[in-house]
């Protein structure tokens, strides 16, 4: 079965200049980029609420941004938003977060490519996907690495990202369909229109997996 969109995009000329100007700094930087924000416009205190929840506890905030970026990947692949999927925070690459560190993230466990640190980051992120059951020794180990206030932002910003993934992935969304033409936040291989279906047609795309 081919793609099939299931809710529309709101059209930018029809949004006021307040979230004008937020589409475009979607377009500019990403991480959302201006899709999912264009079907949120439909209700304006939904793209609102997403827009300064966003900016306050993952853009900005306690907790080091990489760390909560790794997160939302983690929950990208672990809920097969392949929308989310496909992008990557500019402001974490700044931060140093390089591509191969997002190829391991449902194996972070066993992997050498993340520190302690970002482990139990991404152990918080798996029990709170999955529903795990938590001991003594989970605790211990977030506490050794993060304080209450970095926890209860971490917590929430991987709540507020799970549920926004887990339904954009039902909607049928795509890269370059919004204010076209940038290459803000898009994974590698995923720039344009042509590369993003000649990566997904790929044997190894991940969502495949």
């Amino acid at each position: 079965m081919g793609r099939r969109q299931r809710i529309s995009y709101v059209p930018v000329e029809m949004m006021d200049a307040d979230m004008r100007a937020e589409m475009d700094r979607c377009r500019r930087e990403g991480t959302p980029r201006p899709e999912s924000s264009a079907v949120r416009a439909h209700v304006p205190a939904c793209f609102w609420a997403f827009a300064d929840s966003w900016q306050a506890i993952f853009r900005n905030g306690v907790c080091d941004h990489s760390i909560k970026e790794l997160c939302r990947v983690y929950v990208s692949r672990s809920v097969k938003c392949e929308y989310c999927g496909n992008q990557r925070s500019e402001q974490a690459a700044r931060q140093g977060l390089h591509e191969a560190q997002y190829d391991d993230l449902l194996n972070f466990e066993k992997s050498g490519r993340y520190d302690e640190r970002q482990k139990a980051a991404l152990s918080y992120a798996e029990a709170i996907t999955w529903r795990l059951a938590t001991d003594d020794a989970f605790w211990d180990r977030l506490h050794a690495h993060f304080t209450e206030p970095e926890l209860v932002e971490l917590g929430c910003f991987i709540a507020l990202t799970m549920g926004q993934q887990s339904w954009l992935r039902l909607l049928d969304i795509e890269h370059h369909e919004v204010l076209p033409g940038t290459s803000a936040s898009m994974a590698p291989g995923f720039e344009t229109p042509e590369d993003l279906a000649r990566s997904k047609s790929t044997p190894d795309y991940w969502a495949r997996h």
